[in-house]
C-alpha cells in the first residue's frame, strides 16, 4: 500500500536520492546486463540457421523451447520464491543463464543447443517473477512505479547499445564473432550475480510466515479466486496478446509481407521504438505520478490501437518509403504506450500482493503474459498468411479498446485506491473512492 509519506517531485536527482542503497545497486547493473541481451537477441535465428547450419524449421523449434519451458516452470518458480526467497532463486537463474550462453556459444549439434536453450528457458521462467518480487522487497511502495519506469528505460538502452555493437561486429562467415557475442551475454550476468551473492546477500531471503503456517499452503487457485487478481491476470493476458506478442512476431510479419518493407527498414523501426522509450519514459513518469493506474492502462490501450492502425495503413502504400515510415511510426507510438504500461502494471501487481505470496502473484502475472506470447504468433501468422489483413488489424484494435474497458470497468472497482496509485490527499478529497479494507476484513489466507 502507499506510504503516507510522499516521495519528492520526480527528477532523476530526486529519484536517485530517494532510492534505498539496495535499489541503487540493482539499477547500477541493468544497462550492462541488457547490453548482453541486445548482443544476441536479433541474431539467434541467424546463428542457429546460417552459422551453425541447422535447418530453418529445426532452428525455429529450438527457439520455441525457452518460452515454452519458461511457461511450464513459472508456477513452481513462484511457489519456490515464496518458500525460499527471491534472492536464492535469482542466484540459480543467473548461474543457468551464464552456463546456458557459454554452452550455446559452442553448440555444434542440435542436442547441445537444445540443452543450452532449456537452461535459458528455466532461467527465463523464474527470473521475471523473481526480480519483481526482489524489487518489491527493497523498494518502498511509493517509489515502485518510478523504479519500474526507470528500470525499463535502462533495459531498453542496454538492448539498443548491444544490438548496435553486435550488428557492427558479427559476420555470418566467421563463427568466432558469434561465439564472442554469446560469451559476452554470459558475462553480462556476472555483475548481477555478484550483487546477489555479496552486497545484497541479506535481502529477500525466505519470507517469514506467522501463525500456523497455513499461508505457505495457499495454492494458485486460492490466489486466482481473489477477484482483483483474476481481473489483473485477464488484463495481463490481453495486454500481452495485443502488445508485445504482436510487436515481436505479428508486426514484423505484417510489415514484411503486407507493407513489403526491407529488413533495414524493420531495423530502423525497432531503433525508433527504443529511442522513444529512452527519451520519453522520465517525462511520462512525471505526468502519471499519483494518477489512477487503471486509467493509465486505458490510455495505453487507446495509444496501442492507434499504433496498429498505422501498421494497417502500410498496406495502402506497400513497398514504398511511406510504408517504412508508417511502420516506424507504429513502433514509435507503441513505445509511448510501453512507457505507460511498464511503470504501472508491475507496481500494481506488487502493491496488491501480500509479502508472503509475492512470488505467486508475480508468477501468475508472468504466466498470463507468457501464455499470450505462445498463442499470439500462430494466430497472427495464420491471419497474415491467409491475407486476412483487415481482420488481423481489426482484432488488435478491438483488443486494445477492450483492454481499457477491462481496466476501468472491471479492475478499478476491485482495487483499494492506494494499490491503484492514488495518494492520501486524493483519497480524502474523493468521496467516491473505494475505501481501503480495514484490518478486520483481512482474514483470508491470501493476505
Amino acid at each position: 500500500m502507499s506510504s503516507p509519506t510522499s516521495p519528492s517531485p520526480l527528477t532523476l536527482r530526486s529519484f536517485w536520492h530517494d532510492l534505498p542503497r539496495e535499489g541503487k545497486l540493482l539499477l547500477s547493473v541493468v544497462v550492462f546486463e541488457f547490453i548482453g541481451t541486445g548482443l544476441v537477441l536479433p541474431f539467434n535465428i541467424v546463428y542457429l540457421h546460417e552459422v551453425r547450419g541447422f535447418a530453418l524449421g529445426d532452428a525455429g523449434l529450438l527457439l520455441a523451447l525457452p518460452p515454452l519451458v519458461g511457461f511450464l516452470v513459472v508456477g513452481p518458480g513462484g511457489a519456490a520464491i515464496d518458500r525460499w526467497g527471491a534472492r536464492r532463486i535469482l542466484v540459480g537463474a543467473l548461474v543457468l543463464q551464464v552456463i546456458g550462453n557459454v554452452t550455446l556459444a559452442f553448440a555444434s549439434t542440435q542436442a547441445l543447443a537444445a540443452v543450452a536453450l532449456l537452461m535459458s528457458g528455466v532461467a527465463f521462467g523464474v527470473s521475471w517473477p523473481g526480480f519483481q518480487a526482489f524489487i518489491a522487497a527493497v523498494i518502498p511502495s511509493e517509489l515502485r512505479q518510478r523504479y519500474f519506469g526507470v528500470n525499463f528505460t535502462l533495459l531498453n538502452l542496454g538492448i539498443g547499445i548491444g544490438g548496435l555493437v553486435a550488428g557492427a561486429f558479427v559476420r555470418v562467415d566467421h563463427l568466432p564473432t558469434f561465439q564472442a557475442i554469446y560469451l559476452g551475454d554470459a558475462a553480462s550476468y556476472l555483475p548481477a550475480l555478484f550483487l546477489m551473492l555479496v552486497p545484497l546477500r541479506h535481502v529477500a531471503g525466505r519470507v517469514e510466515h506467522h501463525g500456523d503456517g497455513s499461508a505457505a499452503k495457499v495454492s494458485y487457485l486460492d490466489v486466482v479466486r481473489r477477484p482483483a487478481v483474476a481481473s489483473m491476470l485477464l488484463l495481463s493476458f490481453v495486454s500481452s496478446y495485443v502488445g508485445y506478442s504482436q510487436l515481436n512476431a505479428g508486426m514484423p510479419a505484417y510489415a514484411r509481407s503486407v507493407g513489403e518493407i526491407s529488413t533495414r527498414g524493420l531495423g530502423f523501426a525497432f531503433a525508433a521504438n527504443t529511442l522513444v522509450i529512452v527519451l520519453l519514459q522520465l517525462v511520462v513518469l512525471q505526468r502519471i505520478e499519483a494518477r489512477r493506474r487503471t486509467r493509465i492502462i486505458a490510455v495505453m490501450g487507446a495509444v496501442w490501437a492507434v499504433s496498429w492502425l498505422l501498421l494497417g495503413a502500410t498496406g495502402l502504400v506497400s513497398g514504398t518509403w511511406g510504408a517504412t515510415m508508417l511502420v516506424a511510426a507504429c513502433a514509435s507510438v507503441f513505445a509511448f504506450g510501453e512507457t505507460l504500461l511498464q511503470p504501472t502494471v508491475p507496481a500494481l501487481v506488487n502493491d496488491l500482493a501480500p509479502d508472503h505470496l509475492r512470488g505467486r502473484y508475480n508468477a501468475a502475472s508472468s504466466a498470463a503474459f507468457q501464455l499470450a506470447q505462445i498463442i499470439a504468433p500462430p494466430i497472427a501468422g495464420f491471419l497474415i498468411g491467409h491475407h486476412l489483413d483487415s481482420v488481423y488489424i481489426g482484432t488488435l484494435v478491438v483488443g486494445c479498446l477492450l483492454l481499457g474497458v477491462l481496466a476501468v470497468v472491471r479492475l478499478e472497482p476491485q482495487l483499494p485506491p492506494g494499490v491503484n496509485g492514488v495518494r492520501e490527499p486524493e483519497l480524502v478529497a474523493d468521496p467516491d473512492a473505494v475505501p481501503e479494507p480495514t484490518p478486520k476484513t483481512r482474514t483470508s489466507t491470501l493476505e
